[in-house]
């Protein structure tokens, strides 16, 4: 009956998904959120290093001295997490550009242009002679009053991941208009001889135009917020995401879709990641300011609580199947997939077992992440660990991983390695069920030969 299932899950659903997952503008948003993600990991760092002094005895030099420069310290991080939708619209409007074959570069500045142009900048009025009056009488009020801008500012929020919806529906913008002229010719076309820069300057010429006026008509001109509207829309799907039921249904979708070989991250993760970001930003504004984080839901709770070793938290099987296994081909395999499932590679597991479409071992590939993530978010809610507050390199081994996402939390590295082991007792009814069967498959072989 799986056979069956499977076949039907193949022939019907895993064409189109796999179209899906390929589709120009979700790869546009995957590509440009991950090209964010070195900023993301180095500038978060910075924020674990600046409230390191709270894992250290007050006495030490080195608490005092990060303590004492803590805001100098998360400057860096401010001018990267704090603007982080620019950096990402610029990767979409990139890869969507390079995707219809356009020139990158222009699909970039045409899709960043388009962003800016929905954030309306805040004029900073001149002070009155009555607020001039009462700064004479008060020193600290007047130094203050000096040291206050002039023109226009642009409102921070926006531009971090509060404006990440509006950036890719941007950047989605910015692109097909620069595409339309393109394709409809409505562009000025230089001679040959003219180098190509230049050339493609005079054809962006056009497309520009269209944004600038289009886009400073919507939200300059006519006054619309396009920003609180979109904010008030998506305000319910990132509280609902944020929850236990949402992770174990997100969860279940990458794990159902890897059991027929279809990369589940590509499809569900790009869906959620902006919504990830949205909460793991939160978080970590959070902490910046003093504050606790208290959203579960983030990225980073899944790859360090959930998929550890890989999606299927297979680390625990690479480990029965290096240890444990009795069969020659389990021996092999895991010795020869324990070290990629420490750094959270796991390919060679699920195609080598495999575990695609192998009934025996995708019952525990499923339902074990989904055990996983209710255990650890349980813990994360009783206050057991903190919650995770930035994004470490998904290669790190687990426990040090977990200890970074977390802001330095030790309990972090503790729940790692006890999910792990759990991961590894929950595996084995199955593993040894596994192994047997190959065990006797190589045994009647040797039966057959001798």
């Amino acid at each position: 009956m799986f056979e069956k299932f499977s076949n039907i899950i193949e022939g019907k659903f895993a064409g189109p998904l796999e179209k899906l997952s390929n589709q120009r503008h979700l790869r546009a948003i995957r590509d440009g959120i991950i090209a964010t993600l070195p900023i993301i990991i180095v500038s978060s760092l910075l924020m674990v290093v600046a409230f390191s002094y709270n894992q250290m005895p007050e006495s030490w030099a080195l608490a005092k001295f990060i303590k004492a420069n803590a805001v100098a310290i998360l400057l860096p991080y401010r001018m990267s997490m704090y603007i982080m939708t620019l950096y990402a619209v610029f990767g979409i409007g990139y890869s969507l550009a390079k995707s219809y074959d356009l020139d990158g570069l222009s699909g970039a500045i045409m899709a960043e242009l388009t962003f800016l142009l929905t954030i309306v900048p805040v004029s900073i009025p001149d002070v009155t002679d009555s607020i001039t009056a009462l700064a004479s009488k008060n020193a600290e009020l007047n130094a203050f009053l000096q040291q206050l801008p002039s023109g226009y500012v642009i409102p921070a929020e926006n531009l971090g991941s509060a404006g990440m919806f509006i950036g890719i529906l941007s950047a989605f913008i910015g692109v097909e208009i620069y595409r339309f002229t393109q394709v409809k010719g409505i562009k000025i076309t230089m001679p040959a001889a003219v180098p190509p820069a230049v050339a493609r300057s005079f054809e962006s010429l056009t497309p520009t135009i269209i944004i600038i006026l289009g886009m400073s008509t919507i939200t300059m001109w006519l006054g619309i917020d396009v920003h609180s509207i979109v904010g008030a829309l998506i305000k319910p799907l990132v509280n609902a995401t944020d929850t236990l039921p949402s992770t174990l249904i997100i969860i279940f979708l990458i794990m159902f879709f890897w059991s027929f070989g279809i990369h589940g991250d590509s499809i569900v993760s790009s869906l959620a990641r902006p919504i990830w970001l949205i909460l793991l930003d939160q978080n970590t504004a959070a902490v910046a300011a003093g504050k606790v984080a208290t959203h579960i839901g983030v990225e980073p709770f899944l790859q360090w609580f959930v998929h550890i070793g890989g999606s299927g938290a297979t680390l625990g099987l690479a480990i029965l199947f290096c240890f444990k296994a009795k069969s020659k081909y389990g021996k092999t395999l895991g010795r020869t997939t324990i070290l990629p499932s420490i750094f959270n590679i796991n390919e060679p597991m699920i195609f080598g077992a495999p575990i695609v479409l192998n009934p025996m071992l995708l019952i525990p590939f499923i339902v074990i992440p989904l055990v996983l993530a209710t255990i650890a978010w349980v813990a994360t809610a009783m206050h057991l660990v903190n919650c995770a507050v930035t994004i470490a390199p998904w290669t790190l081994p687990g426990p040090i991983g977990a200890y970074l996402a977390c802001g330095g939390d030790w309990r972090a590295a503790v729940l790692n390695i006890i999910l792990i082991v759990i991961s590894v007792v929950l595996y084995y009814p199955f593993f040894k069920m596994y192994d047997k069967e190959l065990l006797e498959e190589e045994k009647a072989k040797e039966a057959i030969e001798g």
